[in-house]
């Protein structure tokens, strides 16, 4: 994994008001991880207030706010969709849930934080996308649920959220992941989100010469 795709997931968690944490800055490849390298970032929100829910499967900004710690897991297979086969056939997906993990993860959050209940630690998985189609979709869901997954957030919703935060008048000079997509957004090379939403107004803003 490229140091650019859990750098977008900082980024994400940050801008929304999250404390985050990479274990380890190297790569494992020539042997087994050990529980806390199978850790990709750990993300804390010290403004959390017990809530009477928890987040919903599918994760947006809007469902950040419940979620007080959680062990994120970062899979940047930009090519592939998640399918019910994917799933099945690839069980480093899912290495991020053994208990080892878990529990080596919980040491790393504020002691009043670990004396807290034990299913407060939130469970996330970042994917690039799941299937359109039913019933594969929803056999998706039900294998990352069953496997112990709390939730999910792709690629997408991330971008589109920090592309909506980003002002392009403003020089990002600490955030190499924001900077570059300032400058995108200065040079109309990434869409507003908002124009996704109305082609008609796309096509304007396309026609509408620039000075």
């Amino acid at each position: 994994m490229s140091a650019i795709d859990e750098g977008i997931v900082r980024e994400y968690f940050e801008q929304n008001g999250f404390l985050v944490r990479q274990v380890r800055k190297y790569q494992v490849q020539a042997r087994k991880k050990t529980g806390d390298e199978e850790i990709d970032l750990l993300v804390y929100n010290p403004v959390w207030q017990r809530a009477v829910r928890k987040p919903d499967f599918f994760l947006f900004s809007n469902e950040l706010p419940f979620i007080h710690r959680a062990v994120v897991s970062v899979k940047p297979w930009h090519t592939n969709v998640f399918s019910p086969s994917i799933l099945k056939s690839s069980p480093e997906i899912f290495r991020f849930l053994e208990q080892n993990v878990l529990k080596e993860a919980t040491r790393f959050f504020p002691a009043a934080s670990a004396e807290s209940e034990g299913d407060d630690l939130t469970k996330i998985l970042v994917l690039p996308s799941l299937p359109t189609a039913e019933p594969f979709r929803s056999q998706s869901v039900e294998l990352l649920k069953q496997r112990g997954v709390d939730a999910i957030i792709s690629f997408r919703a991330m971008l589109l959220d920090l592309l909506e935060k980003i002002e392009i008048n403003q020089s990002y000079t600490k955030s190499d992941t924001l900077q570059v997509m300032r400058i995108l957004k200065n040079y109309d090379l990434l869409k507003d989100a908002q124009l996704d939403m109305f082609p008609d107004r796309a096509v304007a803003a396309k026609k509408t010469p620039r000075s």
